[in-house]
C-alpha cells in the first residue's frame, strides 16, 4: 500500500456462489494478463525503489551529489 493511500471499506453485496467464482477467475485472469504485459515496467518501478538502490544508488549521474546548487 502507498504511504499516500487509506484504506477503503467498500460494501459488497450477497451473490451467488457461481457469480462469486467467475468474478474471481475474470479478475484472476485479468491481473495475470496486466502483469505478464506490464512486468517489465512493474520490475523497473520497484527495482528502483529497491533498498540497495535508495541506499546505494546506481551511477546515472543524476544523483544529488552531482546536481550543481544552483
Amino acid at each position: 500500500m502507498r504511504p499516500d493511500s487509506y484504506p477503503v471499506t467498500i460494501r459488497l453485496p450477497p451473490i451467488s456462489d457461481e457469480a462469486v467464482v467467475e468474478i474471481y477467475d475474470f479478475l484472476t485472469d485479468f491481473v495475470r494478463i496486466f502483469e505478464s504485459h506490464y512486468f517489465g515496467q512493474i520490475h523497473r518501478f520497484y527495482e528502483d525503489r529497491s533498498f540497495d538502490n535508495l541506499v546505494h544508488p546506481k551511477p546515472d549521474g543524476h544523483s544529488p551529489d552531482s546536481d550543481p546548487p544552483f
